[in-house]
């Protein structure tokens, strides 16, 4: 909340009189006068410039202006938030993502979220890199999640953490315990991939040009549950994607997330994007405050398990 010294200033910045000022809050000019003369004080400048015609700001004042508007902003978002928090019935968020985040990652997220505010609703659309990327850019949807190989443009980006290419294979697979695993180590195993065209594919390609190999999958859809399920099912299949992907699945079905010692399969990152220049709702703030929340601690996680 405002100090009286700050309530004053800016009602004669806003007005560029004492008189005005004085009217408006029904407090005499010469008491506004003496708060503002305490305040250039205090903050060893020179606030206004004071003319016959009415006070106007200086340099300084005009920061000072800015900044308590800004803090007064801010804190009418953050009280209509909480009130609106209080006030949700029916709200519905929209939801995009690619294909991978659709299969694990997001459900759970939204389950946990609906088990603190069962008055939100969501539509989650799923669809290719640039699909997504259109969606969020035209604010058709409220907040996208993305794996993303460069930083996207006329979005914001509400938080990032690295999302390499790992293996997802049985825990009981011969790679598991072996250290260092290339791409040239995969040759014996039935390979289960995604289409080409992703950025999981256009990495892996990558790395098996680099490495000077060509790896024929035994297996490949643009739906991640096929691939999944069809690994999980084959004896020694490997297939490959984000820790994300399968943040609490892999866990549940004794799976193995491996890293490969291909530097070109590091270079992607996971993105939670929102349209730019755009106040968000109540509901959104908090669910991107509490994905964020909840990426961040298990990616740590992973970390640590890495090693």
């Amino acid at each position: 909340m405002l100090t009286n010294e700050l309530r004053y200033f800016l009602a004669v910045a806003t007005s560029g009189s004492l008189s005005t000022a004085s009217e408006q809050l029904y407090v005499a000019g010469s008491a506004i006068s003496r708060q503002i003369q305490k305040l250039e004080t205090r903050l060893g400048v020179t606030l206004f410039e004071r003319h016959a015609r009415g006070m106007i700001l200086t340099d300084a004042g005009q920061i000072l202006a800015n900044h308590v508007r800004k803090s007064m902003r801010d804190m009418e978002y953050a009280l209509a938030e909480i009130q609106g928090l209080k006030a949700v019935r029916k709200t519905l968020v929209r939801i995009a993502c690619t294909d991978g985040m659709a299969f694990d990652l997001l459900p759970g997220l939204l389950a946990r979220f609906r088990q603190h505010y069962p008055g939100v609703s969501f539509d989650l659309q799923v669809g290719s890199a640039m699909q997504v990327a259109e969606w969020i850019r035209r604010s058709e949807c409220d907040v996208a999640f993305q794996f993303s190989l460069a930083p996207e443009k006329e979005v914001e980006i509400i938080a990032a953490w690295p999302a390499p290419v790992l293996l997802l294979l049985d825990s009981a697979h011969p790679l598991v315990q072996q250290s260092g695993v290339a791409i040239d180590d995969l040759h014996p195993y039935p390979l289960v991939l995604p289409e080409a065209g992703t950025t999981i594919r256009q990495l892996f390609d990558l790395s098996c040009r680099m490495a000077g190999t060509f790896l024929e999958p035994a297996f490949s859809s643009n739906n991640f549950s096929a691939l999944y399920e069809f690994t999980r099912h084959t004896p020694q299949a490997i297939t490959v994607c984000s820790h994300f992907s399968v943040l609490w699945r892999a866990r549940l079905d004794a799976m193995t997330l491996k890293p490969m010692t291909n530097t070109s399969l590091s270079q992607r990152t996971l993105q939670i994007q929102v349209p730019g220049s755009k106040h968000r709702p109540a509901a959104v703030s908090a669910f991107l405050a509490m994905a964020e929340h909840i990426l961040g601690e298990e990616h740590g996680k992973w970390m640590q398990d890495l090693g």
